[in-house]
């Protein structure tokens, strides 16, 4: 329980977790030395910031006047001028359709500019006839951060759906893979609250990409699931001979030492891309070795078993497993000295 409350308080700080995109300038660890990011700032100082990375808006010639007034009137732009002809000095038509270079008033690569495009699409929507199209780097951004979020709420649903059914074909029940799934998630949220705290008062990174908590999710809920299967695979095979109890601190016992070296090795690894100088590596490296060192040393090692103890042979519901008698020196342990058995196994592991 005191770690299930743990994990929980970690996972609230996962809605702090700021993933709403950093700008290309603050990618780097020490943005600072970096010529291109020096450039920007003199460029901001001097010039509206958008400009040398302007926004193109497509719309039909008829309806010409009102898009340019529609984006001279929104907030954030700097400047719009429809695409002009250098020898006759009109304004450019092909297939009846003009195009405007827009000129936004924050740099192009910043959640600002991508604010914008987001509001221009909004406005060109209401007059449908211009047919009006908005394109350009900040666009672009903005729709694979768009698609970033779509694919975070269509694919991690989907995962969980997929790797909830291979569980329960594996252990044949129906209660261990809904307590697996939710333990996994748990880990999930609370790595998210503590790289949530890290980032924001350790590291002092600006932000985090949209993709982060997807690719977070990928890593981490694979290992996480691997990890349990490896432990609750060996519990059942060890159930068929000694019981739910036994054999949950048989299987503990067993794969705790390989899961505890599997963790460490993999941690260390992705430990490696916090040498690198792009936050986004930075913050996946991080997020992933504490991911696994949380699942390995804490999941594995105490909340799952120590639920599944409690729970008994009705975690293998609705399998013969779950309405088996546990044998007569089980029965006959007092919650106290089984639960005294289950801490030191806990620990033995942990010193593996």
């Amino acid at each position: 329980m005191t770690t299930a409350i743990i994990l929980l308080i970690f996972a609230g700080f996962s809605t702090t977790l700021n993933s709403d995109g950093v700008a290309t300038s603050e990618s780097f660890t020490n943005p600072t030395e970096v010529d291109s990011v020096i450039g920007q700032d003199v460029l901001i100082q001097h010039f509206p910031a958008g400009l040398g990375s302007e926004t193109i808006v497509t719309a039909a010639q008829d309806s010409s006047d009102v898009v340019l007034s529609t984006i001279a009137a929104t907030p954030g732009v700097a400047d719009a001028q429809p695409l002009v002809d250098q020898i006759s000095g009109e304004v450019r038509v092909t297939d009846s359709r003009v195009l405007f270079r827009v000129t936004l008033a924050y740099p192009s690569d910043s959640t600002d500019a991508e604010t914008v495009i987001g509001d221009l699409r909004t406005q060109f929507a209401e007059i449908p006839q211009a047919e009006a199209l908005v394109g350009g780097p900040t666009a672009v951004a903005f729709d694979i951060n768009e698609a970033n979020l779509r694919d975070r709420n269509v694919i991690i649903p989907t995962v969980l759906i997929v790797i909830l059914i291979i569980l329960i074909i594996l252990l044949r029940a129906f209660n261990a893979p809904l307590i697996l799934i939710g333990t996994v998630l748990l880990s999930y949220f609370a790595t998210l609250g503590a790289c949530a705290l890290a980032f924001n008062y350790l590291f002092s990174f600006p932000g985090a990409d949209p993709s982060f908590p997807l690719f977070a999710f990928v890593f981490l809920v694979a290992l996480g699931v691997d990890y349990n299967i490896f432990l609750m695979t060996r519990v059942r095979e060890e159930t068929l001979t000694l019981g739910t109890r036994p054999g949950i601190l048989k299987g503990l016992t067993a794969t705790g030492g390989v899961i505890t070296s599997a963790g460490i090795v993999l941690a260390a690894t992705f430990l490696v891309l916090g040498v690198l100088p792009l936050v986004a590596l930075r913050q996946v490296g991080f997020a992933v070795a504490l991911g696994v060192l949380i699942d390995a040393f804490i999941v594995r090692t105490t909340l799952v078993p120590a639920l599944a103890y409690d729970i008994g042979p009705k975690i293998w519901w609705p399998s013969k497993l779950a309405k088996e008698n546990e044998k007569e020196k089980d029965k006959e342990k007092s919650p106290f000295k089984s639960h005294r058995h289950l801490i030191r196994v806990i620990l033995q592991q942990r010193s593996v």
